[in-house]
This record gives C-alpha cells, structure tokens and sequence, in this order.
C-alpha cells in the first residue's frame, strides 16, 4: 500500500534527508588517492550519530538475512550498489559512488552521489555526467497526474543516448517511516504507463547506469552488486515529494558540491 504524506511528515522527511545530504558533504571532503572507503564509513556514521540520527543502512539485511556491516555503502568502479567499506585506498582515476540513509524523528532520508577520485578520464566523467543529468530528468517528470512509467522512460531514454546500460535488477522505492516503501521506482519504462502519481507520495529516484553492457552480478560477500563486463557504473539518488507541477526535491547536493567546488561535473 503506498502512503500518502502529509505536509508535516514531508517536512520531517526533508530534514532526514538534508542531514543525509550533509553527511555524503563531510565524505567528500575526504575523497581523493590514499584513502579507504573504510575510513569514509567512520567518518559518515560518527556525523550521523553526532546530529541526533541512526545509519538505517547499518544492520539491514540482504535476502540472506545478513546484516548490512556499515552505515554507508561505497561502490568503486565497476561496482554499482551496495559496496562494503573496505581497508584498499582509492586510487588516482577511480570512481566511488557512495549511498547513504538516516533515520531521524521517525522519517527516513536517502540518497548518493558518485565522486572522482583525483584526476578522472573524460569517458567516465562523461558516464557521472549523464547520470546525473538522467536523475533530473527523472525527476521532471514526478509530478501529480504523470505515471510512474514517465519517470522510468525520461531516465532510460536519455542514458541509452550515450550507449549506457540502465540496470534493471536494481530500482527506486517509496520512503517514509520505512526506507523502502511502495511503489519500486524503475529506471526504465514506458510513457503512460504504472501507476498514476499523486501529491504526498515520496519516492527515492536512483538510476543505477553502466558504462556499456547492463548485467550485473552479485559477489561473494552477499551484498556488492558488480558490473559483468568491468565497466565502470555510476549512481545518483534523490529522495522527492511529489509535487503540482514540479516535484520538491528532499534531498540535497548543494552541501556536497560547495564542498567539491569547481570539480563538480
């Protein structure tokens, strides 16, 4: 069933995800060659605690029933989701998506945003352009009276332009008291299709895009989600209320890219 927001619970979700966009701000200052996505997660969950929120990713489990290990999931490279924190420094050319929730006031916040790592090649920072450009569109279109299929169709239409694979296996969900609620939000579709879209229903918008081919597989640790042919992935997610003639976006990039200055791409 999905649940419509009022405008005070909305509110309270806008603050759990500024503090989301505030904390994936504190990990971008850290960013560059010599330092581990382990050491981000440290730094991520301490800002968490510090402001008064929980890391809901911390504990959340996989099919399996295994506990998500960290509060952050950092995905390099070929990596698309879910990425465990780990102890290998990020290299000069690398790419680090990192993915992040709060729990706070009892509404959910969520949302990521992919890095360069130092000096990254023009394709790939092609490839975290487009993404990004793709949540937007996305995001345009998740409006009260559009369907969900727009919101699918505007990101998939503008990725395959570019050749990219658009995930499929892996999807945006609703959020609220929950970090995922219905409806699953693909980022593929057709115009005028799924369910109609209603004012007070809020959404995480995630295209999860790959450099070339889109299949994925799972690894051993049970959670990191990898492209097949090694091409590099990026992701970019915003939480949004649905609004009347434009959506208010929840979320913010504003903290992280005063932080990245002129290396915003």
């Amino acid at each position: 069933m999905i649940i419509l927001k009022t405008d005070d619970e909305i509110e309270l979700l806008r603050q759990s995800n500024l503090l989301v966009g505030k904390t994936l701000a504190e990990v971008a200052k850290l960013i560059q060659p010599g330092v581990t996505t382990r050491q981000l997660d440290k730094v991520a969950e301490q800002f968490i605690r510090d402001n008064g929120a929980i890391p809901t990713f911390k504990g959340f489990p996989n099919p399996y029933g295994e506990p998500f290990p960290a509060a952050i999931c950092t995905s390099v490279n070929s990596q698309v989701v879910h990425g465990i924190p780990n102890d290998i420094p990020l290299e000069e050319g690398d790419i680090v998506s990192v993915d992040c929730g709060t729990l706070m006031n009892g509404f959910c916040g969520d949302s990521a945003y992919t890095f360069c790592v130092g000096e990254v090649s023009p394709e790939h920072r092609q490839l975290l352009r487009v993404t990004k450009e793709s949540l937007y569109k996305g995001i345009e279109n998740a409006v009260h009276g559009k369907r969900l299929g727009d919101i699918g169709f505007a990101i998939q239409s503008h990725c395959e332009q570019f050749k990219y694979g658009v995930v499929r296996e892996f999807v945006g969900h609703g959020i609220g008291k929950e970090m995922h609620e219905p409806p699953a939000v693909p980022n593929y579709g057709k115009r005028g299709t799924g369910i109609m879209l209603k004012k007070g229903m809020c959404i995480a918008i995630e295209p999860m895009i790959t450099q070339a081919d889109r299949k994925i597989f799972l690894e051993n640790d049970g959670w990191s989600i990898r492209t097949r042919d090694n091409g590099f992935a990026a992701h970019f997610e915003h939480t949004v209320a649905i609004g009347l003639g434009k959506a208010d976006i929840l979320s913010s990039f504003e903290f992280i890219e005063q932080v990245l200055g002129d290396k915003v791409i």
